[in-house]
């Protein structure tokens, strides 16, 4: 699970301090079952999809989810997690609207980046050269090329940039995806 010290993406809630009406609960029925549901000391966590988007839910004890109020640190990132907030909210007041701020949702093309970039670390994680990255993972005909030419090709440079940028992501270069960088 996500840390929430970590990813704007994950909303923590605590309970309402009394005095305060609150007006909902949390409700199944304005986010559907959640995919994952953990209980740890930490309390619980929920982690709903809606198809473009997951919601890291922290409660922090059970009085969170019949009253909650939304945990905001001022950090870094506070704005972003202010509109998560906002978009929790008015989710729970039966607005059909993504999870996440555009902010926080991967497009199509970083999707395909990311698997490609992982695929070429598993590459190159068990040994593979990058002439083995573009074959496997660029499915370049240019790996099979003399030395000579494969010094100047193409896909060469970007077998090198795909295993360096993968080297990067695996180690704690993800943490700006969880940021919305």
């Amino acid at each position: 699970m996500w840390l929430p010290e970590l990813s704007p993406g994950t909303l923590i809630l605590a309970p309402a301090p009394s005095g305060f009406d609150t007006i909902h609960s949390i409700d199944n029925n304005a986010f559907g079952q959640p995919f994952v549901e953990r209980t740890d000391a930490d309390g619980r966590e929920l982690v709903i999809a809606d198809g473009s988007s997951e919601l890291h839910v922290r409660l922090q004890d059970e009085r969170a989810a019949r009253r909650p109020a939304v945990l905001l640190p001022l950090d870094s990132m506070s704005e972003l997690r202010l509109e998560v907030a906002l978009h929790f909210v008015r989710r729970l007041g039966g607005q059909r609207i993504g999870l996440l701020p555009a902010a926080l949702r991967l497009t199509s093309f970083q999707k395909g980046r990311l698997i490609q970039l992982l695929h070429a670390f598993d590459v190159h994680e068990s040994g593979g050269r990058p002439r083995d990255v573009a074959a496997k993972v660029l499915a370049s005909d240019h790996a099979q090329l003399p030395s000579v030419e494969w010094k100047d090709s193409h896909a060469r440079r970007k077998a090198n940039r795909l295993i360096h940028d993968s080297i990067a992501l695996v180690e704690r270069g993800y943490l700006k995806l969880l940021r919305g960088l």
